[in-house]
């Protein structure tokens, strides 16, 4: 369904510490990183689609964040939702609303938000029930 999601920074080596554990620890790939551009983009390992991509806005003007918007990754365990988190936090990343479980949504959905030091608002979750790998 999705070819990429494109977030707009405006401190590309900010960014780039940001997200690289970020992602790391949900087993996301680098797949490129162009400095000189500057952009950098991941995928799902062994894939190809869809890329989550982080750049300067082309028209040269300040990223903004809107409100609603938000890029959620899927995470592979619980535990995992935890090391996104913490990972982001330890990396400029800012809290919006802790690990755990939030069975509004589903019975098994467990996850956390955060916003990345641009401000933009992500989400790491975890579908499958707590006894399931």
């Amino acid at each position: 369904m999705l070819s990429h999601i494109f977030v707009g920074i405006t401190d590309f080596d900010r960014a780039l510490r940001f997200y690289r554990p970020v992602l790391a620890s949900l087993g996301i790939e680098e797949r490129f990183c162009e400095p000189e551009r500057p952009w950098a983009g991941w995928h799902s390992a062994g894939g190809q689609r869809p890329l989550f991509v982080i750049a300067r806005p082309h028209d040269g003007q300040a990223p903004s964040p809107g409100n609603g918007q938000m890029t959620a990754f899927l995470a592979p365990t619980r535990a995992a939702v935890h090391a996104a988190h913490a990972a982001a936090l330890a990396h400029g990343g800012t809290c919006d609303g802790p690990p755990g479980p939030r069975p509004h949504y589903h019975a098994h959905y467990y996850g956390a938000y955060f916003k990345d030091p641009d401000g933009n608002k992500l989400a790491v979750a975890c579908h499958t029930p707590e006894h399931q790998p």
